[in-house]
This record gives structure tokens, sequence and C-alpha cells, in this order.
């Protein structure tokens, strides 16, 4: 990408609005902040731009309620969708948020015809797959937000037993962002040391259970909302990745076509994302076991596509 990056956030809710400020506080790219509320993005985007002069950044932020005001995005954030209450699963969100999701692909789409879409909209998996139907987009230029905040939550709860620093953890999280994600603990490490071999077994389960439900904790806490300061850091970590190309294995979720033998579905993998999004799906080395793990986790996502009929 050259010159300033132009990225798009389409939805002003707490995750886009959260995400559009991180990433324009880093002052090398324009935001345009999109909802169908009017003067909700306007708000929202004058909030922050008032913001410049304190924390010194020189980057514009736009609100809008027109998609023509994104035209040639480098890069799509699809945040827009109904969020969780408590009671919810993601996959209760997946017939209200396939049309939302659906027709706010095409619009971007439309308009920035060369963009890379980030989806961060529940039930994420099967919304990557729509947003791929729906864009026409190779998929190395559609992936969505998943392991990355599992793979946080899940460092946190590790950072919280073992009295470690956080930076010294590398979690492994794939498959399906929600019920039947999977946790490796074998490859995630704490300064290179496999957590199994820190850890007894029941005590990493807690953890990785307590990981998987990470976003319901938070919601049944809440009980008007769901999170957003942690998926809106992840967001902004996974599009830096790709606006300054800076090659980083990353966990998020992709379209598979073959990988750990797996067809048409999109799931939570390990994946190196620079300039041109997804540029290699890494191929680790998975026991029986995980293998079957990860199989079970795309069938559960395969359910959800199939019912979106597409």
């Amino acid at each position: 990408m050259k010159g300033r990056t132009k990225i798009t956030v389409i939805g002003a809710g707490n995750v886009g609005a959260s995400t559009a400020q991180r990433l324009i506080e880093r002052g090398d790219c324009d935001i345009v902040l999109l909802d169908i509320v009017e003067g909700l993005p306007q708000g929202k985007a004058l909030d922050i731009q008032e913001s410049a002069n304190i924390l010194d950044f020189n980057s514009k932020i736009t609100g809008t309620n027109n998609y023509a005001d994104t035209a040639d995005s480098d890069l799509v954030i699809i945040t827009s969708g109904l969020a969780r209450k408590p009671g919810m699963s993601r996959d209760d969100l997946l017939i209200a948020n396939q049309k939302i999701v659906g027709d706010v692909t095409r619009q971007a789409v439309k308009y920035s015809p060369h963009a890379i879409i980030i989806v961060a909209t529940n039930p994420v998996d099967a919304m990557v797959y729509l947003a791929l139907h729906e864009s026409g987009f190779p998929r190395s230029r559609v992936l969505g937000l998943s392991g990355v905040l599992d793979g946080s939550r899940f460092a946190t709860f590790i950072a919280e037993e073992l009295k470690v620093a956080l930076q010294d953890i590398s979690p492994c999280v794939m498959g399906e962002h929600g019920k039947s994600m999977v946790i490796v603990p074998r490859l995630t490490t704490v300064k290179g040391v496999p957590l199994t071999q820190l850890l007894p077994a029941e005590k990493i389960k807690q953890l990785a259970e307590r990981a998987v439900n990470g976003g319901a904790e938070i919601v049944a806490l809440l009980k008007t909302g769901s999170a957003f300061y942690a998926p809106s850091a992840a967001i902004a970590q996974m599009a830096e990745s790709i606006i300054m190309d800076k090659q980083r294995i990353m966990y998020c979720s992709a379209g598979v076509d073959g990988e750990y033998g797996l067809h048409k579905v999109s799931l939570g993998m390990p994946v190196k994302l620079g300039k041109n999004g997804i540029e290699k799906v890494m191929a680790y080395e998975l026991t029986a076991d995980e293998k079957t793990a990860l199989a079970n986790s795309a069938k559960a996502v395969q359910e959800l596509i199939g019912v979106l009929k597409i």
C-alpha cells in the first residue's frame, strides 16, 4: 500500500468506534467511520478528531452514512451487526447478522474493489465465509477476528496463574471463534517453554474453558453489552500487520482450502499477515487428537454455513 492508508470501519458501535480510535492514534492512516444511524458516526468521529491536538496525531477521521465516502479504501473493517445479550450464543446472531454483513460487504466492495476485508461481526467464522462469497475476493483478502482475541484472553489467565509477564506468553488458539475453539496447550509457550511443562492438565483445562467462555463472561457481567476493548485491540493489531506489511503470524479466521484436510469452511488458522492480506496459511504438525478437535470445530462452523444457504 502506498501513501497514506485509508481505512473504513463499518459500524460505529463500541467495537467499531474503539477500533477507529486505536488506528487513528497511530498517526499514519485516515479513517472513515460509517454507520446507518444518522449523527452517530459523525459525532464519534468528531469526538475522536478533537483529541488530535492532545495526542499529537495528524490523521483525519470522518463520520458518514454514505458508502461513497469510503471509496478506494485499502482496508475495510466490518463490525456492524447485533451484539450478544446475556444468555445468547454467538450462533444466535447468525440469521440477523447475515443480512447486515451481506449488505455491508456488497456496498463496501462496490466502492473499494481492491480492499482487504477484516470481519469482526459474530458468528465471525460464518460471516467470513459469507463475506468471501458476497465479495468474490480471493481468500487472501478476507479474514476475521478470532484467535488473536481468544489467545489474548487465554494468555491473560495464564499470566495470572503463573505470575509471569503477559509479553512472554505465546498462545495457540485455532478453530471456531466459539464453543468449539481449539486451544493447543502443547503449542502455547511461556518464553519458549510449552505450557504443558508448566501447569498440570486439569489447571490448563480450567484456564482453557475460561478462555472459550471469555466473551460470555463479559456479557454476563455487563448485562447490557459485550466486550469491545480487547476485540478492538485485536482488530487494530491485525490491521497494523497488514498496513505496515509486518508479516506477523497471527491466528485469524480464514477460508480453508485443503489445510489440515479441511474444505469449504472459514476457520481460525495461523496465518502470515502482510500488505496483501493473508500471505500464507501456516501448516502446523498437529497430533491426532488435535486434528480431530479441529475437524469437529470445522463441522460446527459448516453447520452454521449450511443455515446461511449460500
